[in-house]
């Protein structure tokens, strides 16, 4: 699987110390406060299982399942909630986990759709942002790493469902993924 990887972009090393500076910011901004962290499946189950192991508060998470991808490498544009929240977030401080801000779609998508739902505040943590590809006007209040316009894998993040348990974010040889 690792023969798959054109050069790693960010090693195992660098990702937990990054968590874990973002587990510190976020136990300071909600100080005193009961967050619901919402992870959107697959990609940010990971990313959002060390995150939340980092944050000094007392908390609760719920999962989404939206795709705008399918099996492919680009946003198709349209998305779909295919799992949607279990608890009411009504009044609630919500964290929505993702895993990268590539396009933007999928996420102004689900923050206009959370919003409808009336929660006390919303703050949105990436563990990767690729904002060469923006297409929709989403900014992270919190940010693991920028990264360029190349496609990655690992950490969470796949191509057709293959590539998510390597422990570091590497870029996957085009050749892979070409037609």
């Amino acid at each position: 699987m690792t023969n798959d990887i054109l050069k790693i972009l960010l090693t195992k090393e660098q990702i937990e110390k990054r968590v874990q500076e973002l587990g510190k910011e976020l136990t300071k901004k909600f100080e005193g406060e009961e967050p619901l962290f919402i992870g959107v499946l697959k990609g940010s189950f990971i990313f959002m299982a060390d995150l939340i192991r980092n944050v000094d508060l007392k908390c609760s998470m719920d999962f989404m399942a939206v795709s705008s991808y399918g099996s492919g490498t680009s946003s198709s544009g349209a998305v779909k909630i295919n799992k949607d929240l279990n608890e009411d977030i009504t009044g609630r401080h919500i964290v929505i986990v993702e895993d990268i801000l590539d396009s933007g779609v999928t996420l102004n998508y689900l923050c206009g759709y959370l919003k409808n739902r009336k929660p006390a505040s919303m703050t949105l943590v990436t563990l990767l942002d690729k904002p060469a590809r923006r297409k929709s006007p989403v900014k992270a209040d919190y940010t693991g790493f920028e990264v360029p316009d190349e496609f990655v894998v690992g950490y969470g993040l796949d191509y057709a469902e293959k590539y998510r348990n390597l422990p570091f974010v590497g870029v996957l040889k085009p050749e892979i993924y070409s037609d």
